[in-house]
This record gives C-alpha cells, sequence and structure tokens, in this order.
C-alpha cells in the first residue's frame, strides 16, 4: 500500500492571533489529506474574535483554535514554515526545522481598514497566497 506522505506546514506570525490562524484554517480546508497545517506566534495573545467571524463567513469554523508558541514547535520537523507578517520575518528570520522557508507581508488586518472588512481582505489575501504557493506552486 502506497501511503502519500502529508507535508507538514508551519504558518508564523507575532501573536498567531489572526493571520497565521486564517492560514492554518485555510491550508487545513483547501490541502486536505496532502498537508499538516500548523501555525504559532512569536508572543502569543488570544484568536482575535473577528477571525472566527470572518472565517465562519466562508464555513470555516477556527472557534477550537488555540494560539501557540513557536516554543511549542521545538523538535518538531517542517517542510515550510511561512512568515505571514514582516515581523515575524524580523524575529524569527530561519525556522531552522523547516526545509523550505516562506514569506507573505500580508498587512494586520487591524489597521488595514475599520471593522471587518481588513480582516476580510487578509482572509481572501491569504486564501490567495496558499491557492498560488502551496496547493499549485
Amino acid at each position: 500500500m502506497n501511503l502519500a506522505v502529508r507535508q507538514r506546514v508551519l504558518f508564523l506570525c507575532i501573536h498567531n492571533s489572526a493571520r497565521s490562524q486564517m492560514a492554518e484554517g485555510w491550508l487545513r480546508s483547501l490541502g486536505g489529506a496532502a498537508f499538516e497545517a500548523a501555525s504559532a506566534g512569536t508572543d502569543p495573545m488570544p484568536i482575535r474574535p473577528e477571525v472566527i467571524e470572518v472565517m465562519r463567513e466562508v464555513g470555516l469554523d477556527l472557534a477550537g483554535y488555540k494560539s501557540k508558541a513557536i516554543a511549542d514547535m521545538s523538535g518538531q520537523s517542517f517542510d515550510v514554515a511561512v512568515t505571514v507578517c514582516d515581523e515575524a520575518s524580523e524575529a524569527c528570520p530561519v525556522f531552522t526545522r523547516a526545509k523550505r522557508t516562506l514569506h507573505w507581508s500580508i498587512q494586520d488586518p487591524a489597521v488595514r481598514s475599520r471593522g471587518l472588512e481588513g480582516f476580510r481582505e487578509a482572509r481572501d489575501e491569504i486564501r490567495g497566497r496558499i491557492e498560488a504557493e502551496l496547493l499549485d506552486p
């Protein structure tokens, strides 16, 4: 029996409260059994309620997701590590336990625009990056 190897992807951000959580949710949904997605932050904070709301709008329930610290990932290997904010890229420019690293400069949805629209824009941008750079490279 030939079992396909799942590609392990880690999304990194400062607080692991918005962008990296959305990316984890998208890859789990879009990537199916081919991927194992995780996320973490350099300074974890609770997941923003706006994230739960805008992801629910597209049929993804992140209500059970929890913020995690990069230290929680120690000892784990990943095929790809993706920083989704400039601050995370500067704070952890190399995740040494990843075979490949990517950097996506996605603006903080809380400052993108007022209200939920900034979170929707970030959500949609992240989906596009996942489809273009991870699912169909």
